[in-house]
C-alpha cells in the first residue's frame, strides 16, 4: 500500500516527527481504514527514502498510542480509532497551529484586531477555495 507522506528534507522538524505526524493525520482522519495493513517497516522505509530505524520508531510510537497494532509474523495494522479520539485530535492539531499562529503575531508586533481581520479573510479564501 502507498502512504501519500511527504518528507521536506530541508525541513528543521526531524524527519521521524515529519513522518509520524502525518501518519497519525491520515489514521485518524480516518484517510487510512481501519484495520489496513501498512508496507512493513523495510519496505516503507524504502518508498521514504529514510532510515528503518526512523520508520521502526514511528511505528512503534502510534502503537504506544494505540493506533497501530502489530501481529508477529503478519504486519502492522490501523487500530480502531473512536469518534472521541478523532475530534480531540483535531481539536488539538488546530489548537497547536492556532497558538503558533498568535505566537508569530504577537512576535511581528501584529495587534489583535489586525490578527483577527487576517484570520477572518485566510478562513473566507480557504473554505470557499479562492486560492
Amino acid at each position: 500500500m502507498w502512504i501519500p507522506v511527504q518528507i521536506d528534507e530541508n525541513s528543521a522538524e526531524p524527519l521521524y516527527h515529519q513522518i509520524e505526524t502525518q501518519l497519525r493525520s491520515l489514521i485518524i482522519s480516518g484517510v487510512i481504514a481501519e484495520g489496513t495493513l501498512l508496507p512493513s517497516i523495510r519496505e516503507f522505509a524504502g518508498d521514504l527514502k529514510c532510515s528503518v530505524i526512523t520508520v521502526r520508531r514511528v511505528y512503534q510510537d502510534l502503537e504506544n498510542e494505540g493506533l497501530l497494532r502489530t501481529r508477529q509474523g503478519t504486519g502492522t495494522f490501523v487500530s480502531n480509532v473512536g469518534e472521541g479520539a478523532r475530534e480531540d485530535y483535531k481539536r488539538d492539531a488546530v489548537t497547536k497551529a492556532l497558538e503558533t499562529a498568535v505566537d508569530v503575531a504577537h512576535s511581528v508586533q501584529c495587534t489583535r484586531e489586525e490578527l483577527v481581520e487576517l484570520f477572518k479573510e485566510i478562513v473566507e479564501r480557504k473554505y470557499t477555495g479562492q486560492e
